[in-house]
């Protein structure tokens, strides 16, 4: 189905909530682009039934779609999965989206107003209005470490650049070589806006307040907190590396 805005959500062990959010966010999207949207869950083989739940809302809801994966293989594997169906699909305007509640429907609107004047959007825990709900201290200053530390080595004044509430133009995926991604957990989040950075697209930040999930378990771990630590100084090289690659890409299409 062709539309104009897609919404991409990841799902893996998300029983408790796959059905309520899908709805939620369906009922939002349908009041600020009636007709003109398309909700993706993309399922890692959750051994909870998630994809079978939401099969079964796409069977009622036309706006959804279910593309189900084999194995899970990490986040950012299964939103590049996502991101390649959604442009597919005709879609201009590309929004990541967890499937927890921790993303409130309501900010939909302000992430899709934001896009009129800005190519990559980030819904910012960070800025001033942003926050965060339900979080513990030792939560909390991870977080902050981890985006202060990102911040540091790639010299970028983004305020919430792990963040993974995001409304994305077309251009930017076509621009960013998202088959050279390499990070596969929430690092992902950083390289993609680096890339977007590094490429000279436009990118701001509207306040979100954050709320820890309620049913289900986090996807957080330590390995996910060890990637971070090693892979977010290599973001520099390969970023300004793949923006070349795609621009030659793009230029020798053009030239054919």
């Amino acid at each position: 189905m062709s539309a104009r805005v897609w919404v991409v959500m990841p799902t893996y062990n998300e029983a408790p909530n796959v059905e309520r959010i899908v709805r939620a966010a369906g009922a939002e999207l349908e009041r600020l682009v009636p007709g003109d949207h398309q909700i993706l869950v993309v399922d890692d083989n959750s051994p909870d039934g998630t994809g079978a739940i939401a099969d079964r809302v796409a069977e009622e809801l036309p706006a959804v779609l279910v593309l189900h994966r084999e194995a899970k293989s990490g986040l950012g594997h299964a939103y590049l999965a996502g991101f390649d169906q959604a442009l597919e699909g005709g879609a201009e305007l590309v929004i990541e989206m967890d499937a927890d509640f921790s993303h409130d429907p309501r900010y939909l609107g302000e992430l899709l107003e934001a896009a009129q004047s800005a190519d990559l959007i980030l819904g910012s825990r960070y800025v001033p209005g942003g926050g965060v709900r339900n979080w513990g201290l030792v939560r909390r200053l991870v977080s902050r470490g981890g985006g202060l530390y990102a911040r540091l080595i790639l010299g970028v004044d983004i305020r919430d650049l792990t963040g993974g509430f995001k409304c994305i133009r077309r251009e930017v995926l076509e621009r960013i070589d998202l088959p050279s991604v390499r990070a596969e957990g929430y690092v992902f989040q950083v390289e993609v806006t680096y890339r977007a950075l590094v490429a000279g697209f436009r990118v701001k930040e509207v306040p979100i307040v954050f709320a820890d999930r309620t049913e289900g378990s986090s996807k957080m771990s330590a390995r996910i907190a060890l990637e971070a630590m090693w892979l977010v100084p290599s973001l520099r090289g390969r970023a300004a590396a793949a923006v070349r690659r795609s621009g030659r890409e793009r230029r020798a299409i053009n030239a054919r």
